[in-house]
């Protein structure tokens, strides 16, 4: 028994390699969880150009929207693991939607093989210019005095902005009231007239109305600065330490997929990431590159996980 063992294990490995020697011989299945023109759309079709060129064989971006990305993330489950089906997951995927539904018809660590982060985009924390605040301390400072008065919106339960909120009211100690909206646009538009006070919000999207002087920045979510806007402090900087909360996309497939092909996929995504045209287009588009071994991708899903599994179960957002 453990000689049939050893002997199917070599054998997989041998045709795993067979596989990554040979990879690709068809077009490339891409499968984002949302709607064409979005951030995720963009990425995956900037990507997958950028692919089809290093191997002379196409990458076909195929939106699948529906449940947060859950639709796509089931279909990639359940695909063949022979590496020509890919899933361009994110944090709502991969991450919070693990808590934010009772239930998932596909598991985020046990059904996927991580193969490459690809990008993260920042949220920046901006306000109404009527609201007499400055920096992010000022912010704190205002919201503790007057607890329960300033409204934060957000593109709905449970996005990215809210959890973003969730996690800051935490930890800054602040209490804000959650304005729920159905969109991004809607919130936005709300917070420019001064119906909502407070935002988190993706760096593409407010840039403009704040050089536009429609809306103040404080700062960005991100770890370190963004070079899109490079003079704006991180929240975790400017009063909130060790505060991080950004969209992030990466690479992943059926986790039976081969070892070796997946690290073919790998060092082909990693060195396509590395040139400066893809580099200036995502960074126009506020993303920043954020390629990695497997290895890597697979410990931040585990981090990530967790982190955001206590914002959702503290926030209450619940999704059927």
């Amino acid at each position: 028994m453990i000689l049939r063992s050893v002997l199917t294990a070599a054998a997989l490995a041998c045709t795993g390699t067979a596989f990554a020697q040979s990879f690709p011989e068809k077009p490339i299945r891409f499968v984002v969880g949302f709607t064409p023109g979005g951030p995720s759309d963009i990425l995956a079709r900037a990507l997958g150009q950028k692919l089809a060129e290093r191997w002379n064989q196409q990458v076909v971006v195929e939106n699948r929207p529906g449940a947060g990305g859950n639709v796509a993330a089931e279909a990639v489950a359940r695909s063949a693991p022979d590496g020509y089906t890919w899933l361009l997951g994110n944090n709502s995927i991969l991450a919070t939607n693990q808590t934010l539904y009772r239930s998932l018809p596909y598991d985020p660590v046990k059904d996927f093989a991580p193969v490459s982060l690809v990008a993260m985009q920042p949220n920046i924390l901006v306000v109404n210019p009527q609201l007499p605040v400055n920096s992010v301390t000022d912010l704190i400072s205002y919201a503790r005095k007057y607890p329960g008065k300033l409204n934060y919106a957000s593109s709905g339960s449970g996005a990215a902005a809210h959890l973003a909120g969730e996690l800051f009211k935490t930890m800054a100690g602040v209490d804000l009231v959650h304005v729920p909206y159905k969109g991004a646009q809607p919130a936005l538009t709300d917070v420019i007239a001064g119906q909502v006070q407070v935002m988190f919000a993706t760096s593409a999207s407010v840039i403009p109305f704040v050089k536009a002087g429609k809306l103040r920045a404080l700062a960005v979510t991100s770890a370190r600065r963004s070079p899109s806007v490079p003079d704006l402090p991180t929240v975790s900087e400017a009063g909130v330490a060790g505060f991080e909360a950004i969209t992030w996309h990466g690479v992943v497939v059926p986790s039976a997929t081969p070892a070796p092909l997946v690290e073919r996929l790998n060092r082909d995504i990693v060195a396509v990431l590395g040139a400066p045209d893809l580099r200036e287009r995502l960074a126009a588009l506020g993303a920043e590159v954020l390629a990695g071994t497997p290895r890597e991708f697979a410990d931040y899903i585990a981090a990530e996980i967790p982190k955001w599994a206590k914002v959702v179960r503290d926030s209450g957002a619940k999704i059927e």
